[in-house]
């Protein structure tokens, strides 16, 4: 961890005592490959109006520059997320992009709408080692489903979750799960989509919807704290470029390009080590895409056992897990966060988070 205890932008009077940060993150986002076969409305970037604007983030990111990037990471062995603002089932040459990352060590958790998944991706899926599997799905109906997603392709999403089902079987990976992001159009359905795919998948994820950079509905604490993303999370884009947050898809934040350094120059610059000063310190209002934002709060969770199921719920995220299926909720997809498992025995903590 470098110093930058004397650097022209510390402010001496304040004391500042600089929080812990791992040598390499232990969580990175790759967009592989920037391009998607729907347009969501709610998605940052293909939901936008700016065509301009999603034409300048799209594109595919070299095999030279990703086997770098993961050569530089192969140390750490974090989860990674091959995708950002990408289908990753679109990834071109998917499954050497996943053998790369499984033969360094790293856990590998994808986030997909689950179109163009065949049974024999599937297999290749379990056959490879992938981690975790998660199906934007948003709703029960299939009205909602189009308002949503913009295609009339619920039964044929719900029958992908149930082909990798059924591909997996008893074995432990990869974490099938699936998501719901609350908006207006989908709301009253929260319920039933909790109660028709809970004891199903092994997780059920509930997430507020972010809307003109606001996350709507979220209920924060009083008192605002450092971000545990800037510690964990480097979120990469398909030319190298790295932001500071995952949210920022469309490049407003960048603390420097792995293409052009490397990881760690990145991780441990400056630029990084700039914007973790200013939230150390309470002047979030220096980090303009910091400033009145409410994500920060979504990783201090409280949980409960109930019907079978582990509750984790926090101001942004609310996880519904099956505790027959939890051997397969490994640290690396924690992201450090510890699994308490109030009131039972059936798994250890993870260690504790960075901050």
């Amino acid at each position: 961890m470098k110093d930058f205890s004397k650097a022209d932008w510390v402010d001496p009077s304040l004391n500042w005592t600089p929080l812990p940060v791992s040598p390499l993150p232990e969580r990175v986002i790759i967009d592989y490959a920037t391009k998607c076969n729907l347009r969501c409305p709610m998605c940052p970037v293909w939901g936008s109006e700016e065509e301009g604007a999603i034409d300048a983030v799209t594109g595919i990111m070299p095999p030279a520059a990703v086997m770098k990037v993961l050569d530089q990471l192969a140390p750490a062995r974090p989860m990674v997320q091959p995708s950002l603002y990408g289908e990753p089932l679109l990834i071109p040459d998917l499954r050497q992009r996943i053998r790369d990352m499984k033969e360094r060590g790293m856990a590998v958790a994808m986030n997909t709408n689950g179109l163009t998944l065949t049974e024999d991706l599937a297999n290749f899926f379990v056959e490879s080692g992938v981690d975790s599997v998660f199906f934007s799905i948003d709703a029960v109906e299939p009205a909602t489903y189009h308002e949503i997603r913009g295609v009339d392709q619920l039964p044929k999403v719900e029958a992908a979750v149930h082909r990798m089902l059924k591909v997996r079987g008893d074995r432990d990976t990869p974490r099938v799960g699936v998501s719901l992001t609350l908006q207006d159009a989908n709301r009253d359905q929260e319920a039933a989509f909790v109660a028709k795919w809970s004891g199903v998948v092994d997780c059920v994820r509930v997430g507020l919807i972010l809307e003109d950079g606001v996350i709507k509905g979220i209920d924060v604490p009083a008192e605002r704290t450092p971000c545990p993303a800037l510690y964990k999370t480097m979120p990469i884009h398909n030319d190298g470029t790295v932001t500071i947050c995952c949210l920022d898809g469309f490049r407003t934040s960048v603390v420097g390009n792995v293409a052009e350094t490397s990881v760690e120059e990145v991780w441990q610059g400056e630029e990084f080590a700039k914007v973790r000063y200013y939230h150390e310190t309470g002047q979030y209002d220096k980090v303009p895409f910091c400033k009145d934002c409410q994500g920060w709060a979504q990783y201090d969770y409280q949980e409960e056992v109930r019907d079978g199921l582990l509750i984790r719920k926090s101001a942004e995220f609310t996880y519904y897990n099956r505790i027959d299926r939890l051997k397969n909720w490994q640290p690396q997809l924690r992201g450090g966060h510890e699994l308490g498992l109030v009131g039972t025995e059936m798994a250890p903590k993870a260690e504790p988070a960075a901050v």
